[in-house]
């Protein structure tokens, strides 16, 4: 008896370390998150000290109105925009791979970046605005209404009888190349105005950041946040198997179906606003997952901070590269994102996920 009672107590003890020490990590991410996010408000053409900056941010009403200016009306708004788009796009593809059971799932992988870019490029090349009422705001409604198109596809083919993940990993390659080739078409007809304006959309930028932007996507993850949180249980049940999640009661085919459809918000209105940017769905979700395990109650916000953390020090990389430009943010994720991608594969196919 006194056996059994050392042998759980043991097990207790183990357990709220291993919780110390995810929260010990989450604690961490958070405060990477805040330096990068100081240190990318600090850099631009005129670069300021990270001092400065502080005091600017928590009391700007004793700051210069220049240095005022421009923090808070341009770079701030940057700044926090690769926050909620990071976040937002990891979360999204973290989700995506623990309902498809596939590690290489992501909103740029199964098409919804691709589609996103077509929708805008009908905008900027065509003319076309599929909202009327709203021409002035028609490139990003165009890439928004696109990407939720082909969220829908995927959603309603998923829905099938006899319609597995791996149809759907492969449903979303094809209009990834689907899309692409459509892009790829219209680019050809465009004209040399046009044709500028598609591929510095494609490349992803936060240059047209506002704070309106800003609050639209916060809003998004404060929604998703919450409902994906009610379910951290099945879908941590899920990562086990369908046969054995369903064994416990999870009802696998509606989890999927409605994650699907959150996932379709998180990634649409992100990459409408902000252009193509890859990888940050994979990358995020992956280095969450290695530094806290699949237990969804540290997962989940692990993979929003590391997806934050990741693209806010890619807008810093951005603009520390070429002193005084800023470059396309999306160029500096697919440097980053292909060898983590390929490595993955190269993974994948020795081992099981």
């Amino acid at each position: 008896m006194s056996a059994v009672t050392t042998n759980s107590t043991s097990h207790a003890l183990d357990y709220r370390a291993g919780v110390a020490r995810r929260l010990a990590i989450l604690l961490s991410l958070t405060g990477l998150l805040v330096l990068s996010v100081a240190v990318d408000v600090s850099l631009g053409p005129a670069r300021y000290p990270l001092g400065d900056v502080f005091r600017t941010i928590f009391a700007p009403g004793a700051a210069e109105l220049q240095m005022r200016v421009v923090i808070w009306d341009i770079r701030m708004p940057m700044a926090l925009l690769a926050v909620t788009v990071g976040a937002s796009l990891s979360l999204a593809g973290a989700q995506m791979q623990t309902i498809l059971a596939n590690p290489l799932a992501s909103p740029f992988t199964l098409g919804l970046s691709a589609a996103a870019s077509f929708g805008a490029a009908m905008a900027m090349v065509l003319g076309v605005a599929l909202f009327p009422a709203a021409v002035e705001l028609m490139v990003p409604l165009n890439a928004f209404a696109m990407a939720m198109a082909a969220s829908l596809l995927i959603f309603g083919l998923s829905t099938l009888r006899g319609v597995t993940v791996e149809t759907i990993v492969l449903l979303g390659i094809a209009l990834v190349f689907t899309f692409n080739a459509a892009l790829a078409l219209m680019q050809y007809f465009a004209s040399e105005q046009a044709l500028a304006a598609v591929v510095f959309w494609t490349m992803g930028s936060l240059t047209k950041a506002t704070w309106g932007k800003v609050a639209v996507t916060a809003a998004i993850l404060l929604v998703c946040t919450p409902l994906f949180a009610r379910r951290a249980w099945a879908l941590t049940a899920i990562r086990l198997g369908e046969t054995r999640a369903a064994a416990m009661g999870v009802p696998v085919r509606r989890l999927r179906l409605e994650a699907l459809l959150l996932v379709s918000l998180l990634a649409a209105v992100p990459v409408a606003f902000v252009g193509t940017i890859g990888f940050i769905g994979i990358v995020g979700p992956h280095v969450a997952r290695l530094l806290l395990g699949e237990d969804q109650r540290f997962f989940l916000p692990g993979a929003m901070l590391s997806g934050a953390v990741i693209l806010s020090a890619t807008s810093v990389l951005s603009k520390a590269i070429l002193p005084g430009a800023v470059l396309p943010i999306g160029i500096i994720t697919a440097l980053v994102g292909v060898p983590f991608f390929a490595a993955l594969i190269l993974t994948k196919g020795r081992k099981s996920w």
